[in-house]
């Protein structure tokens, strides 16, 4: 006997087969789309957070915690990994975050 949410799960996977106007006039738009979510999806699923211990109390407003559980729904990619790959990827992706906190801490007196 499935669960709602494994219903749910199954029907998101599952392709429509059905195309939007929009993408037959523009055809190269949603192949280049597609591939670009593909490629952050891919990085999500292979990021590893098994060594992760550490926990962190965070709050989000509620269309986001919502999207989150869709995302969560669609992919089976666990909410915790999905922030902490994002966490990981913005400071990766914004060096300037990591000047800031070296500043602060050059400037901090032991």
């Amino acid at each position: 006997m499935k669960s709602l949410a494994d219903q749910i799960r199954e029907q998101l996977v599952k392709p429509t087969g059905k195309k939007e106007k929009s993408d037959k006039e523009r055809p190269g738009k949603k192949a280049k789309h597609k591939e670009i979510e593909s490629a952050i999806l891919a990085a999500i699923l292979n990021y590893d957070n098994t060594g992760n211990k550490s926990m962190v109390h965070v709050r989000f407003d509620e269309k986001t915690v919502r999207t989150m559980n869709q995302f969560k729904m669609a992919t089976n990619v666990d909410v915790t990994r999905l922030v902490s790959f994002a966490v990981q990827h913005l400071f990766d992706t914004c060096p300037e975050l990591k000047s800031t906190i070296k500043q602060f801490i050059q400037n901090t007196e032991l």
